[in-house]
């Protein structure tokens, strides 16, 4: 068990991926997509993964897709958060991929979040967690206790916005840029007053989109 007490700050989340080049922090865990050069080699990669995970007794979320394999290392026990049990996992999974011949591709890992505006979360959280058969997570959000669908997040607001329910994709600070450049060139308001935490994107017809970075959304723990 990882316990609160092994859970790290942002802090020391940031010094430990300066020794992970290969990762990401992303709401509450660390991410990677490995492309290997077959689909064999991702399952022989899949099968390193899953000998290390026993060796620990840490499992990632994973999924396989052809030659890519998309690894998530969260505990769970310690309330979804990043634990240096992750960090371990992390390093070794790092290992193994570069015994395979697999490149890391750790831009393609986005992490897509449903909010919905409100003036009261508690009126309504409990309607859609019974309904999508989720739990409550870190900060009163929704999440897929199999971490398959997308988190379920309440922005409190005394002035919600008519369209009330709006998407929230994630990336790294450096890796938002293109992204935001390619959805600016498409024609779409650009809001950027909380830049570089999220940039507010609205379509013609007035839904809204938030480009964020691991910075945005994102309340950092205490020492």
């Amino acid at each position: 068990m990882a316990g609160k007490e092994n859970v790290l700050t942002r802090p020391a989340i940031d010094a430990a991926l300066a020794e992970l080049p290969d990762w990401r922090y992303r709401l509450g865990g660390l991410v990677t997509v490995y492309k290997t050069p077959t689909a064999a080699g991702a399952l022989a990669l899949i099968a390193a993964v899953g000998q290390i995970a026993e060796e620990q007794n840490h499992h990632p979320d994973l999924d396989w897709r052809y030659n890519r394999v998309f690894l998530r290392y969260t505990s769970h026990d310690a309330g979804s958060e990043v634990s240096s049990r992750d960090v371990a996992a992390a390093t070794a999974a790092s290992a193994a991929a570069s015994d395979a011949g697999a490149v890391a591709e750790p831009g393609l890992y986005r992490t897509m979040e449903l909010a919905i505006d409100t003036d009261n979360p508690e009126a309504i959280s409990e309607v859609w967690r019974v309904a999508l058969g989720y739990r409550k997570g870190r900060y009163g959000d929704l999440v897929d206790p199999h971490g398959r669908g997308p988190a379920l997040w309440f922005q409190e607001s005394p002035t919600p916005n008519a369209n009330r329910i709006h998407v929230d994709v994630h990336r790294s600070l450096a890796e938002s840029g293109p992204a935001i450049e390619k959805t600016a060139a498409t024609g779409a308001l650009m809001n950027h007053d909380h830049a570089p935490g999220w940039v507010v994107v609205t379509d013609s017809q007035g839904n809204r989109l938030c480009l964020c970075t691991e910075a945005g959304h994102e309340p950092d723990l205490e020492d």
